[in-house]
């Protein structure tokens, strides 16, 4: 399998409701970095994965309007808790929509898995994985 990724990063802030958050259930900001890997089987007519400019616009696209955002006041996501494995699923969602819709350039029919981690500090991150036709 073969597999290329891709990389961007926002700050945001949020709180969680419930016990189970501690001192998290208070306002707070975060600084994720944002990883999104691409799998194929096989390399296109040109030898890529995809194309990686395509990729990177499409990350930054998804998270424009998440960076600098309260997320307790973005209407996507009212009553639910933006925990880091959330997002990873919010993201890998919107990325596997740009790949479906050709967005990542000639070949992107042919992207099997999208992986998307993100990383909340250096001991500590999340990931959705799944198939792109559908997860």
């Amino acid at each position: 399998m073969y597999a290329v990724e891709v990389r961007d990063h926002i700050m945001i802030a949020h709180s969680f409701k419930g016990e189970l958050f501690g001192p998290a259930q208070r306002l707070h900001g975060a600084t994720f970095v944002v990883d999104v890997a691409f799998f194929r089987e096989t390399l296109t007519s040109d030898n890529v994965v995809v194309d990686i400019g395509r990729a990177h616009d499409a990350l930054k696209a998804t998270l424009a309007p998440l960076n600098y955002s309260n997320l307790d006041e973005v209407e996507a996501f009212k009553g639910q808790q933006t925990t880091t494995e959330f997002l990873s699923r919010h993201i890998f969602d919107a990325m596997a929509q740009a790949a479906r819709k050709g967005e990542l350039g000639p070949g992107s029919d042919g992207i099997v898995t999208i992986r998307v981690r993100l990383h909340e500090s250096h001991v500590a991150r999340a990931w959705f994985e799944g198939p792109v036709g559908g997860a």
